[in-house]
């Protein structure tokens, strides 16, 4: 199994490369948000938990969270992995994720991080709030507050990764074809170092 995490701050174009990612090597899309809202519509027991927490203005636990994301997992055992997005966020949700992982016999394989200048992405913003009706793609200050908020966040959960070699920056500026070729050849590569591997452990 092939677990990956993609970074990239607001305008970086990874909704579309987690597209491309998930469509080229059959990877389930692990989105929290989209756990959180499943969960909570089918009224699930973790679902109320968290529909509890935030109806009071709370965040959801950590550990409601992960729980969310052991049940998707477990609901998709013929998975040939999972891309992770929007999580972890935090160095003690990377904690808990790998302890997760380890019960299954799994771990986070590679971490790729979109990398783009801050100048790029408020251009790239403020274009999109040109069509896209969202009101925070087209105030300058809101963007950049964004963006900050994003590198906050991410620098724990990148300094984490980066102890273990797991973590690859990726130039997000160029054409969506020569971005995903990047990433393509980052998640190529790793993959072939893994069979390679299982082919001795074998021997």
């Amino acid at each position: 199994m092939f677990n990956l995490i993609l970074f990239g701050p607001p305008g970086s174009g990874k909704g579309t490369q987690s597209e491309n990612i998930i469509e080229s090597f059959g990877l389930q899309h692990l989105s929290t948000g989209n756990l959180l809202r499943t969960e909570m519509g089918n009224q699930t027991e973790l679902g109320m938990e968290a529909k509890r927490y935030m109806d009071a203005g709370q965040l959801v636990p950590d550990a409601v969270v992960i729980g969310m994301v052991g049940n998707f997992m477990d609901a998709k055992p013929d998975a040939k992995g999972f891309l992770f997005d929007g999580f972890p966020r935090t160095t003690a949700q990377c904690i808990a994720l790998d302890a997760l992982l380890k019960e299954k016999n799994n771990e986070i394989n590679l971490v790729l991080a979109l990398e783009v200048s801050e100048e790029e992405l408020v251009k790239r913003l403020l274009g999109r709030g040109l069509t896209s009706g969202r009101s925070d793609d087209t105030n300058e200050n809101i963007i950049r507050a964004r963006i900050k908020e994003y590198h906050d966040k991410t620098t724990a959960v990148a300094t984490y990764y980066a102890q273990f070699n797991k973590v690859v920056g990726i130039t997000g500026e160029g054409t969506v074809e020569t971005i995903y070729a990047d990433l393509k050849k980052e998640i190529d590569g790793l993959l072939a170092s893994q069979v390679e591997m299982d082919a001795a452990s074998n021997e």
